[in-house]
């Protein structure tokens, strides 16, 4: 698979799912929308598992990564779906482009990756101010709730966490070994927290809408972006693929204009800005490692016209 395509394949689907998340629990409430979609998404799974004729690794190692991929699927994403009832799904992706800040200085403690400088400074400052204007953006509006900005706060946490323990454990496990095993050790769990939480009540009525945006978490949002997301990370540096943050806030606000009316004001577009000025300066040297092959493919070229000439 071509990594440059699974890269934007992750880019499309994650800055859709936000949008998919809070039409997805209006109706059936947000348990039961992300319970159904992640046990789809197993059944899924364990299906094109079985098609393909690979079997699920179940050594040591392989039972750690689909615990920390676990973490993501089932902490990470029970957060955010329960934060979106409060705020547009756009600030969702903005706040959940926190996540290399994150990644970066987890990655430091645990994959020995490059010191923390100045660019890492300047881009963390950044995106504290800006994340502190929309906390004080949402102070005064009834349609940014405080605790939703929380709750995705703690899944940018919980889904730093999880990238750089898959990344550090999942050498040498398949993609779609990975998605399936840590959906196999979410979905259970959604399953529980629905039957406590919920008493496992059935909605009298699933709106058309809804349906079809938990047919496309369970297949895009679970299987397929999963399935790409966890291959870029065994191909990538982790804090690069956490890139994708980069572009997905954009993207998501204006989807969430378009397609579902959302306002967002003067001060989160600030907030928003620094905020991606944050994570572009935090991430300066792997943008540069990022533009540098195609300047050098091009020089090339030129070089090699001349010497034709």
């Amino acid at each position: 698979m071509s990594v440059p395509f699974a890269f934007a394949g992750v880019i499309l689907i994650w800055s859709t799912t936000p949008l998919a998340i809070k039409w997805s629990g209006e109706g059936p409430g947000y348990l039961f929308g992300v319970a159904s979609r992640m046990a789809l998404g197993a059944l899924l799974c364990v299906v094109l598992m079985a098609l393909l004729r690979q079997k699920l690794p179940l050594h040591k190692r392989a039972l750690q990564t689909y615990a920390a991929a676990g973490l993501a699927v089932y902490g990470a994403m029970l957060s955010v779906y329960w934060g979106a009832q409060y705020i547009p799904s756009g600030l969702v992706s903005v706040i959940f482009g926190l996540t290399p800040l994150v990644t970066g200085l987890l990655a430091m403690q645990w994959l020995s990756n490059e010191p923390f400088g100045l660019e890492q400074l300047g881009g963390s400052i950044a995106g504290v101010v800006g994340l502190a204007i929309i906390f004080n953006t949402s102070l005064g509006n009834d349609d940014i709730a405080i605790q939703g900005i929380i709750a995705v706060l703690a899944s940018v946490l919980l889904h730093s966490i999880s990238s750089v323990r898959v990344k550090l454990s999942g050498h040498g496990i398949s993609a779609l070994a990975i998605t399936t095993g840590g959906l196999l050790c979410a979905a259970p769990l959604y399953l529980l927290t629905w039957v406590l939480l919920d008493h496992a009540t059935l909605p009298s009525d699933i709106p058309v809408k809804a349906g079809l945006s938990i047919l496309y978490l369970g297949v895009f949002g679970s299987v397929i972006g999963f399935v790409l997301y966890f291959y870029i990370l065994r191909q990538m540096h982790a804090g690069r693929v956490a890139l994708v943050t980069l572009v997905t806030p954009v993207i998501a606000l204006l989807i969430g204009q378009t397609f579902n009316d959302e306002v967002i004001g003067k001060q989160v577009i600030t907030g928003t800005a620094l905020i991606l000025l944050g994570l572009a300066l935090y991430q300066w040297q792997d943008l540069r490692a990022m533009v540098r092959p195609v300047s050098n493919k091009a020089s090339n070229k030129v070089a090699y016209r001349q010497d034709t000439d």
